[in-house]
């Protein structure tokens, strides 16, 4: 059995690095997932450059024979990646065409290559085009500071379509490295319950709170506990786009030195005189200072924000 090439490949969650190793690889392992995956100018780049590699291909195919393409030169010339061309998308001007056994078969399979790579081509961008996704934008930093009475962990979150996602669910998860009772390292997930985690019509902007009391993990923890274990949230938010009537889901990951401690977010909602609501997205992942001191390195989060 041929070996399959093995080599290392490195990723991102939140702010920690990680490297795979050891997984078989080879190019068309799993080349819908890429193609899907991949940026537009990826995508059409790759594209372009299979069909001038079959392209060529096919004219040195054609130039192996005796002549067989009629008013093109004999041997290797730029004409016969012309006449390639235009089989592959059965275009067909006419000035030139296949005269040999040998020519035609050759263009037979070039048709049949033609005929699959526009299916495929057509197939693939059909499916980036109709993929739902939602435009979501995400701060870039949460912050913890008083809401309510009680320090909190807000994450801001706005819809840059403007258009309705219906029953909305957000989740908010904290993956930390833990110890087991037998002593083995691991990463573990912990849900963080949020203040509301539904929002039957989200339009413009949401903001999730998760209280920091007895009942969250972060209760006691402090602002070095939480950067020695490699604290990293996740953010997820599901929901209806009406626009496109289907299932919408996109996501988000900050470490723990994303998250801005005794600070707020400016207000991006502004009334004017006539009743009109502004939404001013400039100041979007602005944050101020809360007006309340750092809390010290050794200090709880339960008590590092006072009233």
């Amino acid at each position: 059995m041929k070996q399959l090439k093995r080599r290392a490949r490195t990723f991102k969650l939140g702010d920690r690095v990680f490297v795979t190793e050891g997984l078989d690889y080879h190019l068309f392992s799993d080349i819908y997932h890429r193609a899907m995956t991949a940026t537009w100018p990826q995508f059409f780049g790759a594209a372009f450059l299979t069909f001038i590699a079959v392209n060529v291909f096919y004219a040195l195919l054609y130039a192996s024979g005796e002549a067989p393409i009629a008013n093109a030169p004999s041997g290797l010339s730029i004409q016969l990646f012309y006449f390639s061309i235009e089989t592959l998308s059965t275009v067909g001007y006419g000035d030139m065409h296949p005269q040999t056994n040998f020519g035609h078969v050759v263009a037979s399979a070039e048709i049949f290559t033609g005929m699959v790579f526009i299916a495929m081509m057509t197939g693939m961008i059909f499916a980036r085009f109709s993929k739902p996704q939602a435009r979501l934008v995400f701060t870039s930093s949460p912050v913890i500071t008083l809401h309510e009475g009680r320090p909190t962990l807000m994450v801001r979150v706005a819809n840059a379509r403007h258009n309705l996602i219906t029953d909305a669910h957000a989740k908010l998860w904290m993956t930390r490295a833990e110890v087991s009772p037998e002593g083995a390292p691991m990463r573990r997930f912990h849900e963080l319950k949020l203040q509301r985690s539904e929002n039957p019509l989200f339009a413009l902007s949401w903001t999730l709170f998760h209280p920091l009391d007895e009942e969250s993990p972060l209760f006691g923890l402090s602002e070095a506990d939480l950067e020695k274990v490699g604290m990293t949230f996740i953010v997820s938010i599901s929901g209806h786009d009406t626009s496109f009537a289907q299932e919408v889901r996109a996501r988000n990951t900050y470490g723990f030195a994303d998250v801005r401690w005794n600070h707020k977010y400016l207000d991006i909602l502004r009334t004017d005189e006539d009743g009109v609501v502004h939404v001013n997205h400039r100041v979007f992942h602005d944050v101020v200072p809360d007006g309340r001191s750092a809390p010290h390195p050794n200090s709880q989060i339960s008590t590092s924000v006072t009233r």
